[in-house]
């Protein structure tokens, strides 16, 4: 397994992480057992970067995680992430230490490599749990709260996912408040890796990979399958989670399901396709690890060897493009 270093943290993190969210859904909704193995099989294979969220199965990711490490006893990173909902304005500080202290609780932890905040971001509070940057950054905002929690130990570094709008997500990645930023990145939507023509029809993230790497932020990469739509059929069954509805480039699942067919080229080149998005994430040189969900243990081997296999060719990549 290759290691990066995770931005300006120094952490030394596997190629590929282990994603314990909804999409993959094996630690919230495989058996004790299977995860316990799952597990076990990943850190064989080099794979100690743990990502988990209050919000997964409603805390259920991060108690299956907590007692699986527990029984297990190995030395991992774990990142975890919160979500500021629209009643805690008047308390950003106590909320942002009620859901670590909860994660913790079920995490059996004293502390976490990375807390992530899980809000998107927009210019204005819309619906939904949705921050602006000033919420962020503002005197006595979450990027203040988050410090606090640091200078008591309770967290090592403090991160941020990178999603909602373009612009917010940038300011708040030329902040240089933070460690690390979640970025959307696969073959379907690779602008916050590489620029993208005029009138490009989906988001425009406007390569905010390489503004996060000027900052010396960890990027980790997540919806390197887009939800599942690059993983095959094989991906929405089982523990995996029912297709999610509005991805956050602005397309559904079906339409990047119907996309994703048009891959099926890379089958002739010895890829699959779900191997070759991991490969084309891990191939971006802002990458620090790409977070992927499994539902089997089969899945955590076809990512480890996505990160053992060489880069895409150039001619792959052309024809991707």
């Amino acid at each position: 397994m290759e290691y990066r270093t995770l931005g300006r943290t120094g952490i030394r993190v596997p190629a590929v992480g282990f994603g314990c969210g909804n999409v993959g859904g094996l630690m919230i909704r495989g058996s004790h057992d299977v995860q316990v193995h799952a597990v076990q099989h990943a850190i064989g294979l080099g794979i100690d970067y743990f990502d988990t969220a209050a919000a997964y199965g409603d805390g259920q990711s991060e108690t299956h995680l907590g007692e699986v490490l527990a029984e297990l006893r190995p030395d991992v990173h774990v990142a975890t992430k919160f979500r500021i909902a629209p009643e805690d304005a008047a308390d950003i500080a106590g909320a942002v230490r009620r859901s670590l202290e909860a994660s913790l609780r079920r995490l059996q932890r004293d502390s976490v490599d990375l807390l992530q905040l899980h809000n998107n971001l927009r210019a204005d509070r819309g619906p939904g749990r949705t921050v602006t940057a000033q919420d962020v950054l503002r005197g006595g905002g979450i990027a203040d709260a988050l410090d606090g929690l640091r200078s008591e130990g309770l967290v090592r570094f403090m991160g941020f996912t990178g999603m909602g709008e373009t612009s917010e997500v940038h300011e708040v990645i030329a902040s240089g408040r933070f460690d690390t930023v979640q970025a959307y990145y696969n073959l379907l939507n690779p602008s916050a890796g590489e620029p993208v023509p005029g009138g490009y029809p989906n988001q425009d993230y406007r390569q905010l990979m390489t503004r996060a790497a000027e900052q010396h932020m960890g990027v980790i990469v997540i919806r390197s399958l887009a939800g599942g739509a690059l993983g095959g059929a094989a991906a929405r069954e089982g523990l995996a989670s029912r297709a999610p509805s509005g991805m956050a480039d602005g397309n559904d699942y079906e339409s990047d399901v119907a996309r994703a067919e048009a891959l099926a080229f890379l089958a002739r080149r010895g890829w699959t396709v779900a191997q070759a998005a991991v490969r084309f994430a891990l191939d971006n040189a802002a990458t620090s690890t790409v977070v992927v969900g499994y539902s089997e243990e089969a899945q955590i081997d076809a990512a480890a060897a996505a990160a053992d296999a060489e880069p895409l060719a150039d001619d792959v990549l052309a024809t991707l493009r």
